[in-house]
């Protein structure tokens, strides 16, 4: 089954700053780095990095949408090279505060409101 088939919430593409924590197996921070949003969803995001993330691995994530600034925790679901200095990690939300989601879900509407049909 393709990705599109499994997924719950519709992606839109959307380029995003990000900053990433990654979390350790006993949920303390291990580092922190850079990356973007290539697509978002109420569900998870597409992350370009420059690092690879490693499956299955926690996140806490912080995305500048427009004038807002909202922070969510996810898991990394799949990476793929993208190229020799970047990479692409699904990762998939496990929590957010119902503000966040909120704000995810604004966003999102205003994403699908500028579509050209």
């Amino acid at each position: 089954m393709d990705d599109l088939r499994r997924r719950k919430h519709e992606r839109k593409e959307s380029l995003n700053l990000t900053d990433y924590v990654i979390l350790g197996i006993s949920g303390d921070p291990v580092s922190r780095r850079m990356g973007r949003t290539i697509n978002v969803s109420e569900g998870g995001i597409l992350l370009e990095t420059h690092f690879p993330l490693e499956n299955g691995r926690d996140i806490l994530i912080t995305i500048a949408l427009e004038e807002e600034i909202i922070e969510l925790k996810g898991r990394v679901v799949h990476v793929r090279p993208e190229d020799d200095k970047r990479f692409l990690c699904g990762v998939e939300f496990t929590s957010y505060s119902a503000e966040a989601g909120g704000v995810l879900k604004k966003y999102i509407k205003a994403l699908k409101s500028l579509e050209i049909d």
